[in-house]
């Protein structure tokens, strides 16, 4: 990461102008270590949500986690929809009703399963102390490596290692803060975002979106938006970040979000 762009970047929160808060329509944000903490999601974080939507400002979670995650957060949570399986799938309620899209047919989808099982077996073979995600079962699109969540932390060598066998076989990768996710398609955390906002009817534009965030897979949401926040603990995983969040919290993970719906609803009074 250049020294000169971090600068530029990575403004505190109280920087954050009334006119870019006022022309929002919504916030998206991550979940692990965004709005979670220790594994846990913390309870402000979950009540800014909610406050958030009822001050008029949609909110949806964009993640990395599964398909089965993610028809519990689109049912139960304050969210107008959820972004799963880094951009994916794409689920929201419509007439009481779990609408689910994806960004691959279903005979694509088992094809891709087919490639990624011999992945599987490689980065288990040549990773010590790596693992399968908890949460695999649950996933119709990618393959999650588990380095830290459910395994004691691996070195960040070993999750270049991860990385490295996904690209060996052709696959993207990309780094969480607790997974190494990995897939085959030309999908996004940033392309699942727009394809929710078309069917939805919600306006994509750039600068009517605020985005929170945490690690290196968050990075094409950081680069796109211009209120693009971190939590205080991005600051781990800036090195894989080419282009850092124009902005940063004081507060860890769920303390962090809550920081930030505070700091927009009050610009927004």
């Amino acid at each position: 990461m250049d020294g000169e762009v971090a600068s530029r970047r990575l403004q505190p929160l109280a920087s954050l102008t009334p006119e870019a808060a006022r022309g929002l329509a919504g916030i998206l944000t991550d979940i692990d270590d965004t709005l979670t903490l220790h594994g846990r999601i913390v309870p402000s974080a979950f009540a800014a949500m909610a406050r958030a939507q009822a001050a008029g400002l949609a909110v949806i979670p964009v993640t990395g986690r599964p398909a089965g995650w993610c028809d519990h957060f689109a049912r139960m949570w304050p969210c107008e929809g959820v972004v799963g399986e880094n951009g994916g799938l794409w689920f929201f309620m419509r007439g009481g009703r779990l609408v689910r899209a994806f960004a691959q047919s279903a005979a694509v989808r088992a094809d891709n399963a087919a490639r990624l099982h011999a992945i599987r077996e490689a980065v288990l073979r040549e990773v010590p102390g790596c693992a399968l995600a908890s949460d695999q079962p649950y996933r119709e699109l990618d393959l999650a490596v588990d380095f830290c969540e459910d395994v004691p932390a691996l070195p960040d060598a070993a999750i270049d290692q991860i990385v490295a066998v996904f690209n060996r076989f052709g696959a993207t990768a990309k780094v969480s803060s607790i997974h190494v996710n990995g897939w085959y398609g030309e999908f996004d955390k940033l392309a699942g975002f727009h394809g929710l906002c078309h069917d939805l009817g919600l306006p994509a534009e750039a600068e009517r979106w605020a985005y929170a965030g945490d690690s290196a897979n968050d990075a094409p949401m950081f680069a796109h938006f211009p209120v693009s926040v971190g939590v205080a603990n991005v600051v781990r995983w800036l090195p894989r970040i080419p282009t850092p969040p124009a902005f940063l919290s004081e507060g860890e993970g769920g303390h962090g979000f809550a920081e930030l719906v505070d700091r927009l609803l009050a610009l927004r009074s």
